[in-house]
């Protein structure tokens, strides 16, 4: 009988402790943080504020960023940061406008992963010009100090096949 009180004593904290996840109020209390991380990285994106950019992505080498080309896969911080710094020497007067954001918070609200489209204008070469329909798609963590972080991103062109014709 001890036995089986033992078992019981320990089964039921582990049962119970990983099963609870947020309330929908906290989730939707982290949903929207999110949304505001993502709101100030895009003001970041057209005011090419490294600082502020640096500031959203997670440091160190476990972040990740996947470009339009087939060969950017930049792994860690410092070349996605480089990756920024090229493309601002190369463009100017960016303004970025976001359509269709979705977000999703896993149970325990410390993962979050979002996918938007967006058109992305700006001057190239002394010439204006606009790629429509970019989808961004990313994923955030909860750091320890409670703060969301950028740990993954992907944007990806529409490709215009004409299957068919």
């Amino acid at each position: 009988m001890k036995k089986f009180n033992l078992v019981l004593i320990l089964f039921i904290p582990v049962f119970f402790g990983c099963t609870q996840c947020p309330k929908p109020k906290s989730l939707a209390d982290e949903k929207e943080k999110i949304e505001n991380v993502l709101e100030k990285f895009m003001i970041a994106v057209e005011n090419e504020d490294y600082l502020a950019i640096e500031n959203i992505w997670e440091p160190g080498d476990s972040t990740m960023m996947l470009g339009t080309d087939s060969h950017e896969r930049l792994m860690g911080w410092q070349k996605i940061q480089n990756a920024y710094k090229n493309q601002f020497n190369l463009i100017s007067e960016t303004f970025v406008s976001v359509q269709d954001q979705y977000i999703r918070v896993n149970c325990s609200g410390n993962t979050a992963w979002f996918s938007q489209r967006m058109n992305y204008n700006f001057i190239y070469d002394s010439v204006a010009r606009s790629f429509e329909g970019i989808r961004f798609t990313g994923v955030l963590q909860k750091n320890d100090s409670g703060d969301w972080k950028m740990v993954q991103g992907h944007l990806s062109l529409p490709a215009h096949v004409n299957i068919g014709k």
